[in-house]
């Protein structure tokens, strides 16, 4: 998935999106016939959704071994970092955190820390070399291996598990919650990435792409509606690619491969078969790749009305050049014929998207093509960063990192400069209508008003009146800044 929230250079509205804070411990008691075993672990994420909700399935596997959750890291005998490699900073902001927590081991010689995730699959056994304090280091592929490799670490041993799958899904796991505000959750579809775009670590750190069988997707749904929340969000590396069939031979193959009578499910038939399973719960989904998003998942989102009206489109560059030596697989042409499909198909859907300034060779015109191509879409928000080199990817070994940093950054603030101007004009358009908001959450400015978003993924603050965390409510756009709608609920 390409939303990655660390380096954002555009600021979030109000900071008040769940899936924009790091160093969230999970908080789950551990189901009452299961003893406890007397430990407790703490878990840390950093990086996109898809970590946020691999942290989930960790709290899930420990506490059906007996293990409790703590909020409190210094009570915690067992404390994991999930961690994102998208960019040296990201990596270099987990190396930080380490060296704040050699005071666990001061305190207690027996704690254990272990490293999970993106960093821990490209780095492998190297991170125990590097960072002494490591007990544990696990792949993305490797939870349920955990209460294994943790007796092993408590054993004395460095244990290490980063063997990826073909097969692993955790589709028969029921993940715990992050302790937010029980309202919204992220429910994978998929794992891995067979794109192979050439900045890009995920395939490396993540493996091959695999679908979820539908009907556990639909049982965890289901479980979540039982529970109380009101908003899922389906997630995926690129969900416009998920296929599931009984067949295994036809489960990796693209739609356009297919012919209508293959018994193939795809990401279209997945989101129908949601929105009717749970009419009363809002849908999103994130994230779509450009060469994959095709008009029937669009004409689902005009269907259905509990599915929120937008599109995260990653485009990357706006030069045709540039995007064939990102490895992207589309042009700039393809793009805009997705960008006006998405526009007619569902004229009220909002789009945002991800931008990289400063990638191998791009020279002033292909930037200025990403800023004429911004200025076609005026994109809501975008999540936008210089280029990074990361080892082992196509762009590492093909091209040669030559744009200077300084550079990097004047390209960068001039898109940043524009997507503020742009994320402005269409909050300015809205003030005056009305929208259906879901409470997610008091602001964190005023513990006198509420925030929520809209179908299009925007935040609302309002009053908060007599209304809760989880309501549903229609709000009058009163007013804006670039990130936030100022609303009054009638």
């Amino acid at each position: 998935m390409e939303l990655y929230k660390n380096d954002i250079a555009f600021e979030m509205p109000d900071k008040t999106q769940d899936e924009t804070r790091q160093g969230e411990a999970l908080i789950q008691e551990r189901p009452v016939h299961i003893p406890s075993n007397g430990k407790k672990f703490y878990i840390e994420s950093y990086g996109c959704a898809m970590n946020f909700n691999d942290s989930e399935i960790v709290a899930s596997v420990l506490t059906q071994k007996g293990y409790d959750s703590t909020r409190d890291f210094n009570e915690a005998d067992i404390v994991f970092i999930n961690t994102c490699s998208i960019r040296d900073k990201a990596e270099q902001t987990v190396r930080n955190r380490l060296d704040n927590l050699k005071v666990i081991k001061k305190r207690n010689p027996g704690a254990l820390i272990g490293i999970l995730g993106c960093m821990a699959e490209r780095l492998k056994e190297k991170l125990l070399e590097e960072e002494k304090l490591i007990d544990i280091v696990a792949g993305p592929d490797a939870y349920r291996t955990l209460p294994d490799l943790i007796e092993e670490a408590t054993g004395g041993q460095k244990a290490v598990n980063v063997l990826l799958s073909r097969e692993e899904t955790y589709g028969d796991i029921n993940p715990v919650r992050l302790s937010s505000n029980g309202i919204t959750a992220f429910v994978s579809i998929m794992r891995g990435c067979d794109n192979m775009c050439a900045f890009c670590v995920v395939p490396y750190t993540r493996g091959r792409e695999r679908s979820r069988n539908p009907e556990s997707i639909l049982q965890e749904v289901k479980d979540l509606e039982q529970k109380g929340y009101k908003e899922i969000t389906l997630l995926g590396q690129n969900v416009d690619s998920y296929r599931w069939s009984e067949d295994e031979s036809l489960r990796g193959k693209k739609l356009i491969e297919l012919k209508d009578t293959d018994e193939v499910f795809n990401f279209a038939n997945l989101l129908e078969t949601v929105a009717q399973s749970v009419p009363t719960m809002r849908i999103r989904y994130s994230t779509s790749h450009p060469k994959d998003m095709l008009d029937d998942v669009l004409h689902v989102m005009a269907k259905y009305d509990n599915i929120c009206k937008h599109v995260h489109l990653p485009v990357q560059s706006g030069s045709s050049t540039c995007l064939e030596r990102m490895n992207r697989t589309y042009d700039r042409e393809w793009y805009m014929d997705r960008i006006k499909a998405i526009k007619t198909i569902v004229p009220e859907a909002s789009i945002t998207t991800d931008i990289i300034a400063g990638f191998c060779g791009e020279t002033e015109a292909e930037h200025q093509d990403t800023i004429s191509l911004m200025k076609e879409v005026k994109y809501i928000l975008s999540y936008m960063y210089f280029y990074s080199e990361r080892p082992g990817t196509l762009a590492a070994k093909k091209y040669t990192d030559d744009i200077p940093e300084l550079e990097k950054k004047r390209r960068l603030q001039e898109i940043v400069d524009l997507q503020r101007i742009h994320a402005h004009e269409s909050n300015v358009a809205d003030i005056g209508k009305t929208f259906e908001v879901l409470v997610e959450g008091v602001s964190k400015k005023n513990e006198n008003q509420l925030y929520g978003r809209n179908s299009q993924s925007k935040v609302c603050i309002f009053d908060k009146g007599n209304h809760k965390v989880g309501d549903l409510v229609n709000v009058k756009i009163t007013a804006c800044t670039s990130g936030t709608l100022i609303a009054t609920a009638i």
